[in-house]
């Protein structure tokens, strides 16, 4: 290679370097801002501005949003909503694996007459807008006795969760060849014993997808639980609107703590599940 074609790679290679700088320095400025207003006092960002730096690191703001913060007319803080998102995500994120596991194994190794429409009709309910299914929800919710429930929201969350779960696990288990299973049915194994001795083994890449996923997006959902709960029942994402002052960067910091731990510790078999078939 030239000393021309060098000297172009190298100017374009720095290019591409400045421009990622420029971009990480947009995102990241934010998230800085935040991280140093959760461990400033009100009364220091009220003198000081927003954009400074702190004076000092207090854990008073925390231990505030944690035990004092007003949220729905209670000042009893933010700690019975934070618990509410673990109620509602934590069931919400196992079920939906479990029926997406089941669904995609289904529609994988036991095709039936008409399965590819039932697939295609729940790959399609993934694309509507959450607003289309409010109606819908709140007169089942009236129904059924689950409205400003966080047993409701787990209803819900579950069954809007399974369309991403069942097109995850359907098209990582098309890979699996169909001889293992062909074989098992040999050996006497039905369809439960199948499930449990030779597509589960095989699933854990898969799982992690789920869970990671579904975890981190029903703790971040906002609309469904800002409009069927309420005080005491709001999960902590539809809590947040209600803090404010020196308190809501660290509100802030305490809710993104359970996805972004979920994220890191299984985001290594996150990717691994995505590249072995969970978006084929």
């Amino acid at each position: 290679m030239t000393t021309k074609a060098l000297g172009h790679r190298s100017v374009g290679r720095i290019a591409i370097y400045a421009v990622l700088s420029l971009f990480t320095l947009i995102y990241a400025v934010p998230a800085l801002l935040l991280f140093s207003n959760a461990f400033r006092s009100y009364a220091e960002i009220a003198q000081n501005g927003r954009l400074n730096l702190p004076l000092g690191l207090s854990l008073e703001p925390f231990i505030g949003a944690w035990t004092e913060s007003c949220v729905s007319g209670m000042c009893n803080g933010i700690s019975a909503n934070f618990f509410n998102s673990l109620r509602i995500t934590i069931p919400a994120t196992v079920l939906t694996t479990l029926f997406g596991a089941l669904n995609g194994y289904v529609l994988a190794k036991w095709r039936f007459s008409g399965s590819n429409f039932v697939f295609a009709m729940i790959v399609a309910g993934i694309f509507l807008p959450g607003q289309v299914s409010l109606l819908p929800w709140a007169w089942i919710m009236g129904k059924i006795g689950l409205a400003n429930n966080v047993n409701g929201l787990i209803l819900i969350h579950t069954v809007q969760g399974l369309g991403f779960t069942t097109l995850f696990c359907r098209n990582f288990y098309a890979g699996v060849p169909d001889e293992l299973v062909k074989a098992a049915r040999v050996d006497g194994a039905g369809f439960w014993r199948i499930f449990y001795r030779v597509i589960l083994p095989l699933s854990p890449p898969i799982l992690f997808v789920c869970v990671v996923w579904q975890f981190t997006s029903i703790w971040n959902e906002y609309l469904f639980g800002m409009v069927f709960t309420s005080g005491s029942q709001q999960p902590i994402t539809a809590a947040l609107t209600s803090v404010g002052g020196g308190r809501s960067a660290a509100t802030v910091l305490i809710a993104a703590v359970p996805p972004l731990l979920v994220f890191l510790a299984g985001s290594r078999y996150f990717v691994r599940g995505l590249t072995q078939g969970a978006l084929k």
